[in-house]
């Protein structure tokens, strides 16, 4: 058996879906603009150039989950779905997964956005497991904080190996693992598979891909 793993934001999609969520919300004034926007930026602008603290991004992006019930929220997302990320969908994205899926090999998409917004876009694209970080939630609603160890970086490795290992698998399952990412954030997963892909990268992860000879591909 092989293991296909794909980074979502930047990724399979042309844009981030984390960054498109609030951006909805502030376009739909369920956020305020001035507080909101540059702040959101700014926290984009850091990931993208690998400086992010995951902690106070999540406290900034969750803590709107927890001042509205999850029947609205889902409502919100819904919409969001239709209006923001269908249109985001790399055109190549889907022909990856399918290859993949033909293949039968175990397909996961793993993501440092959190569950609630992924996992819609994740069920869209047809892959049937996710991993993500998870919003704490308390009688079904969302608390504003995160549970567990955010998806992001080294994180990624440690809940990927928590998720092999809840279902009795480990690397040694594998004959061959592939993840695809845009990302620098993503170099310690990257780093762990056999065969590593950079899709559509940053500059920093083309750079580290070209040194050691990893494919470059482009799904836009």
């Amino acid at each position: 058996m092989n293991l296909a793993l794909f980074d979502l934001d930047n990724t399979l999609l042309i844009g981030d879906s984390d960054f498109e969520w609030a951006q909805f919300l502030i376009e739909r004034h369920i956020l305020d603009r001035e507080k909101y926007e540059a702040r959101n930026l700014e926290f984009y602008k850091q990931y993208r150039a690998g400086t992010l603290d995951i902690h106070k991004f999540l406290s900034f992006q969750l803590k709107p989950l927890s001042h509205h019930p999850r029947s609205q929220l889902d409502i919100w997302h819904h919409e969001f779905m239709e209006e923001k990320i269908t249109q985001l969908i790399a055109p190549g994205a889907r022909e990856l997964i399918d290859k993949h899926k033909l293949a039968g090999d175990l397909c996961i998409i793993i993501t440092a956005t959190n569950y609630f917004v992924t996992a819609p876009i994740v069920r869209m694209l047809g892959i049937d497991h996710l991993i993500a970080t998870e919003p704490e939630q308390k009688n079904g609603e969302f608390t504003g904080h995160v549970s567990g160890i955010p998806c992001f970086q080294e994180g990624k490795v440690t809940r990927l190996e928590q998720w092999l290992d809840e279902h009795n698998l480990t690397w040694l399952s594998f004959l061959n693992s592939w993840f695809y990412s845009d990302s620098l954030n993503d170099l310690p997963l990257l780093n762990k598979v056999t065969k590593p892909v950079a899709v559509n990268p940053d500059p920093t992860l083309r750079d580290h891909a070209q040194k050691n000879n990893w494919p470059i591909i482009n799904l836009r």
